[in-house]
């Protein structure tokens, strides 16, 4: 008789039932090993990325198996909100969707459509065929499947933050303001500390709490963390492997080898 296997909790569920925001980082190396490594490392959270870094289908499931003996929750953020590659990433066992790029709340439901079956959404039945019912291992996996898959949706433009209120009604599960992209649409690019930026992600943090949907925010420096916590934020993103590697690994260049000289003048060197 094959196993029968129980799937874990949905990031949706572990958020409602947590008692302190929840802290991850990105795994952007595409590395199965990396996202092992990360995954054992005491966070709550791993966001496994499609839209910046190098993963591919095949990448992405070597590292759901990687993490998935660990005690944290992957989330995966496909590249583009389209419900084909939502779908696939779901077959291949991700239970937590990220869609960037979300600005409206009819692009939110299109999102939220993409995770669940019919009669209420569209996506394609392939429980037999895919490791998210672990080739229907998984007792009930297409009754309960609206319990075990969550999606979130990112906020990262100034129409996004003016239309926040309507998309955290649009059924999403959470929502992450991501400040790289909000301050670029602000004209204000690569400066997530300016004071427009910082205020519009605390305006969707107040919008999620009086929606009862938990925003996140990517912070990686921590005096302004701990302004977003402070604020309400459910749940947080402080790092990513491929940071943690370059910083690190110059700190240690600047340690034993002295830091680079300053670049000369062009006329000193003709």
């Amino acid at each position: 008789m094959p196993v029968r296997l129980t799937l874990p909790r949905s990031f949706a569920a572990v958020l409602a039932d947590a008692d302190r925001p929840h802290i991850g980082m990105w795994v952007c190396s595409g590395s199965a090993l990396v996202a092992e490594i990360c995954a054992g490392s005491g966070l709550d959270w791993l966001l496994i990325d499609m839209e910046h870094a190098p993963n591919g289908l095949e990448s992405i499931v070597a590292q759901l198996q990687a993490v998935a003996a660990y005690p944290v929750t992957p989330l995966v953020r496909v590249p583009v909100n389209d419900p084909v590659v939502i779908k696939q990433v779901l077959d291949l066992g991700a239970q937590n969707v990220l869609v960037p790029m979300v600005s409206s709340r009819a692009e939110a439901e299109a999102a939220v459509r993409a995770v669940t079956y019919p009669p209420s959404g569209v996506r394609g039945v392939g429980s037999a065929l895919g490791r998210a019912a672990r080739w229907n291992r998984v007792g009930g996996y297409l009754a309960d499947a609206g319990s075990l898959v969550s999606v979130c949706v990112q906020i990262e433009s100034v129409s996004a933050v003016e239309r926040a209120a309507e998309i955290a009604a649009s059924g999403v599960h959470g929502i992450l303001a991501g400040p790289s992209d909000l301050a670029a649409s602000m004209g204000v690019l690569g400066d997530q500390h300016h004071p427009d930026v910082v205020a519009a992600v605390e305006h969707c943090i107040a919008v999620g709490r009086r929606a009862g949907v938990p925003v996140g925010v990517n912070a990686f420096d921590p005096a302004t963390a701990r302004r977003y916590l402070d604020a309400g934020a459910s749940f947080m993103l402080v790092g990513a492997d491929v940071t943690v590697l370059a910083r690190g690994s110059e700190a240690l260049a600047d340690r034993f080898r002295g830091p680079e000289p300053a670049a000369h003048d062009e006329r000193t060197r003709r």
